[in-house]
């Protein structure tokens, strides 16, 4: 049908551009050609210029749509990546927070332990000292008493003792 609808149109435009020769104007005869002429064309090219545009703007709508998924993936990952970095933080101000109060703890053990150690080496000390002084007491009585009986026991009176000792002690 349509191609018989065709066949009159090119007719009927052939016969409407005849040249009538009255000098009128053809403006009608023209504009009623460039009508069947465009509507010819479109008929023609219409349909695949149709399917062209809309598998075009199909392809297009696609190309956007994965664009688009790409875009929000990229998204999704930014914010894990952020979220990610926020717990990284987090962790780093716990461990600063943790550190310090193991530093507090350790460091406190350690002058816990040099203040045991001091009073240890301070009754160490002492303890020395009380030996040296009880060693050195028995030798100076060892000496008395030795040099006290390697002489006359005639000669020993109160005043020799006195004068024995207050030697060895001086």
């Amino acid at each position: 049908m349509s191609r018989i609808l065709v066949l009159i149109l090119m007719i009927s435009t052939y016969a409407l551009a005849s040249e009538a020769g009255h000098g009128e104007t053809d403006i009608v005869q023209r504009t009623v050609n460039f009508l069947l002429f465009a509507g010819l064309i479109w008929y023609l090219v219409g349909e695949p210029a149709k399917n062209y545009f809309a598998s075009r703007s199909q392809s297009i709508s696609d190309e956007l749509k994965k664009v688009q998924e790409k875009l929000n993936e990229s998204i999704e990952r930014k914010k894990k990546a952020e979220m990610k970095i926020s717990d990284a933080k987090k962790f780093a101000d716990d461990l600063v927070v943790t550190s310090k109060k193991e530093n507090k703890i350790i460091n406190d053990n350690i002058m816990a332990q040099c203040e045991l150690d001091l009073e240890t080496l301070t009754k160490q000390g002492l303890s020395s000292r009380e030996y040296a002084q009880r060693k050195m007491v028995r030798d100076t009585i060892e000496d008395v008493l030795t040099e006290t009986l390697s002489q006359s026991s005639d000669d020993l009176d109160k005043e020799a003792i006195t004068n024995i000792i207050l030697k060895k002690v001086a």
